[in-house]
């Protein structure tokens, strides 16, 4: 009988978004980055099983904008170091993988790209957990992503 207008769900998952994001520490806005880019493979796969193609190619490029120009424009090179570098060479390959499922239709690539994040999600979650205990030992690493430094060694 009573509908919500979808545009006033949308509306107040776009404020929701918005107020999660200003709240977030420099940690979780990486985390949540992690987390937007696996959520748009996954419909990028949905949409391919679908045969849903302009769908997928959105989905997938709505990823590699997330990795592009999140994860990989967080990076601080010079600062970070080797593990940096490792980490923008990683970006740069998953970006040309995702080109490469979209114009080959090739879902197993999708699904490589997503197994990377997933990893380096994990990664960075407990990098998160082992910063918040306070943890102490020999520094491992210099800055990666938006400006976290010195991380310690568990």
């Amino acid at each position: 009988m009573y509908s919500v207008p979808r545009c006033g769900v949308n509306a107040y998952a776009r404020v929701g978004l918005e107020t999660g994001v200003i709240a977030a520490s420099p940690h979780k806005l990486v985390l949540m980055l992690f987390e937007g880019a696996r959520i748009a493979l996954a419909s990028a796969l949905t949409h391919t099983r679908s045969g849903q193609i302009a769908a997928r190619g959105e989905a997938i490029s709505k990823a590699i904008a997330i990795i592009n120009s999140g994860l990989q424009a967080s990076l601080d090179i010079k600062a970070g170091g080797e593990l940096a570098q490792q980490l923008n060479a990683l970006y740069e390959y998953m970006g040309r993988r995702l080109l490469q499922a979209n114009v080959h239709d090739k879902p197993e690539y999708i699904e490589e790209v997503s197994g990377l994040l997933g990893e380096l999600h994990e990664a960075w979650e407990a990098i998160g957990s082992f910063t918040q205990s306070g943890g102490e030992g020999e520094m491992i690493s210099s800055v990666t992503h938006d400006g976290i430094a010195n991380l310690k060694k568990a």
